[in-house]
């Protein structure tokens, strides 16, 4: 077991990627209770998008202690479906319907005291139901719990109890575990080092749909690394990752037109996905972004737009975005580089 280290910021945020649109289908796909006629009623309501007439249905059964709908009505309350967006109110539904042992409710208590929405933030709480979820099996607490003992959240930062939880999570088919498994092979955490079983489980989360594993893969096939080397598998998956706004995949994907790999050569392209990624805030994308605009390749040549982008990607620490904005500085007037660092500070990533 390895000690404690401090988390990054994002870290509650990355734990609880599970999308509304996968929520959804999860309330769908619930068993029906025994002897439970109105969920019945309720949950063909719920699947028309009639909220209404769900709530009529779950409320009086939440209110007599069935469980499925108690977690049911937490999360109509945690997304706003026919009652208005309550964090507090989905927590207590929740935490009813948890302490029966409905498993979906408790993986889902344990992201709220993650985030700290609805009840103070708690991490060991929250390790303590994504435990109680996953040791039931559930796919999406497993790979959650993996994250936990990855990075230390709520419980002692220990790599092989990560694997061991990923693994479960991956075994089941579930895309992030099987993702984040790949991950562990990549940096020989938890196991040995293997580039080759790292492949395996990208793929398996990339045909999934997994954005980073799309773009994880694909870097895999620039480098030849667990992979032959293939432009063009490259390309086919940090374009689907690009399509999905994955930002370093977006920046790749810039890269492979700009050189004409696995791919035509096509500047104009190449700026277009060096554009998708520089606004959200990639510096080597504003790096490369600047260059294009300073030498007008894929773009109309503007060096005002060079200096931004080089502007921006300078003040993240970018050496080589210095250097070439002093020499764009050299063919503007004082006006234009003005123009140019007013873009800059007012500039957002999007």
């Amino acid at each position: 077991m390895t000690r404690r280290r401090p988390r990054v910021a994002s870290l509650a945020l990355a734990m609880q990627k599970i999308t509304t649109a996968a929520i959804v289908a999860l309330v769908l796909a619930l068993a029906t209770p025994v002897a439970a006629q109105d969920f019945d009623v309720g949950h063909e309501a719920y699947k028309r998008g009639d909220y209404a007439a769900a709530l009529r249905e779950f409320r009086p059964l939440a209110e007599q202690g069935e469980a499925v709908s108690q977690g049911k009505l937490g999360i109509m309350y945690m997304l706003g479906q026919g009652v208005g967006q309550d964090n507090a109110t989905a927590v207590r539904w929740l935490r009813m319907s948890a302490v029966q042992g409905f498993d979906l409710s408790q993986y889902l208590l344990g992201g709220f005291y993650i985030l700290g929405l609805g009840v103070a933030k708690d991490e060991a709480e929250a390790v303590k139901w994504y435990r109680k979820a996953a040791e039931q099996g559930n796919a999406l607490a497993q790979a959650d719990l993996g994250l936990t003992y990855r990075e230390g959240v709520g419980v002692l930062q220990d790599y092989s109890e990560a694997v061991r939880w990923y693994r479960k999570a991956a075994n089941q088919g579930e895309a992030r575990g099987q993702n984040r498994l790949g991950g562990m092979y990549v940096l020989g955490l938890g196991v040995s080092q293997d580039f080759i079983k790292a492949a395996k489980w990208l793929r398996l989360a990339a045909e999934q749909g997994d954005a980073q594993a799309q773009n994880a893969l694909g870097s895999f096939y620039i480098d030849g690394q667990g992979v032959p080397q293939d432009y063009s598998e490259a390309a086919k998956w940090l374009s689907r990752a690009a399509e999905q706004g994955y930002s370093l995949a977006q920046y790749g994907l810039g890269l492979l037109y700009g050189g004409g790999l696995g791919v035509p050569q096509d500047d104009t392209e190449a700026a277009k996905w060096l554009r998708k990624s520089a606004e959200q805030g990639d510096a080597k994308a504003q790096y490369g972004l600047g260059l294009m605009y300073g030498h007008g390749r894929g773009v109309l040549q503007d060096y005002v737009l060079a200096y931004m982008w080089l502007s921006l990607a300078a003040s993240q620490g970018n050496e080589d975005a210095i250097s070439n904005r002093d020499r764009v500085a050299g063919m503007m007037t004082s006006a234009q580089i003005a123009e140019a660092e007013k873009l800059a500070r007012e500039w957002k990533p999007k």
